[in-house]
């Protein structure tokens, strides 16, 4: 028999009940294309095979590519397996309607975001985790387990705890008790630059019980968001630029075609207020940062009672005033 690699997270699910109902929640159709990372020895796919119109099964070991073909050879079922052989993480992801994996548990956060920022959209994904990221993923605000992943994660889907499964299921056992959750991606998904949004997550929960005033002393917090604020304020005043002499040329014209009989002077059509906002030599973002985090009523507060609507307040406060996480 193969010999599984533990260290790349080989352990195939071999309980038929658990297999059986990980699929029954996924509620395929005939229909679907379904996406399976990490088929092992395809105790998952062959059973989806039965239910569905094509499984694109991605392994990035060859030796277990080999099994899985030979485990369809000759049957009805091959036709509607495409296997692509390669890491998960480094391909572009195929069309899907459905994902369904017993994943390998050392890819399990880069995956999850590479699925929930893949378009077209996916109705959902049923997939097996190590527990305690499992958890980590449902958890509320307040939790001991909230942290950026479960934020950043919900702000993107709905997340729901299905079901434990217990080590003894899996051939060889993990270390570590694991779970099935069901991922639904928000489709509209909301209206956020996710790179902003997670630059000031990332700030908020490194050190998610200090509170925000704390968390935004941080020297190279401070040197980021001033190198960024500098930047910005350099775009805005070209863009500004191209606008005021757009302004200038219709000021121009309307003086000659309107106003030179009534003795206006172009000084008096106030154009002029339209000039370069320069940074002050004084400005210090750390105070900038401060007042916005104040105003924002979000000075004292900390990332592990803080929501999703309360982030979105706060990122929208420091955006208003210029400041920005990516």
């Amino acid at each position: 028999g193969i010999l599984f690699n533990t260290g790349a997270g080989q352990h195939i699910l071999k309980n038929p009940l658990v297999v059986n109902s990980i699929i029954d929640k996924a509620a395929l159709r005939r229909t679907d294309v379904v996406l399976e990372v990490g088929p092992g020895t395809g105790n998952l796919t062959v059973k989806m095979l039965e239910k569905v119109k094509k499984v694109i099964a991605c392994e990035i070991d060859p030796r277990l590519v080999g099994e899985l073909q030979k485990r369809v050879q000759g049957t009805c079922l091959a036709n509607k397996l495409e296997i692509k052989v390669g890491d998960i993480l480094k391909t572009d992801l195929p069309f899907f309607d459905a994902c369904v994996a017993n994943l390998p548990y050392q890819i399990s956060s880069p995956f999850v975001f590479k699925l929930l920022l893949h378009r077209p959209f996916f109705r959902c994904a049923i997939l097996m985790f190590q527990r305690e990221f499992a958890l980590r993923l449902v958890a509320k605000p307040g939790s001991k387990l909230y942290c950026r992943l479960s934020i950043n994660t919900q702000l993107l889907a709905r997340v729901d705890h299905l079901m434990k499964v217990g080590k003894n299921n899996f051939r060889p056992p993990p270390k570590v008790e694991s779970s099935v959750v069901r991922i639904e991606p928000k489709n509209p998904p909301p209206p956020i630059n996710f790179q902003e949004w997670d630059g000031l997550v990332r700030i908020a929960f490194v050190r998610k019980n200090k509170t925000l005033s704390a968390a935004f002393k941080s020297s190279a917090v401070e040197q980021l968001l001033d190198h960024n604020y500098r930047i910005h304020c350099s775009l805005h005043n070209t863009v500004s630029f191209f606008l005021i002499y757009y302004i200038l040329f219709l000021c121009t014209v309307t003086y000659i075609l309107t106003y030179k009989s009534k003795k206006l002077t172009l000084k008096s059509l106030t154009y002029q207020r339209f000039t370069k906002r320069e940074i002050p030599e004084n400005f210090k973002i750390a105070e900038k940062i401060q007042t916005v985090l104040k105003d924002t009523g979000y000075s004292e507060k900390r990332a592990r009672s803080m929501d999703i609507d309360d982030f979105i307040r706060l990122l929208h406060g420091f955006n208003s005033e210029g400041i920005h996480f990516s």
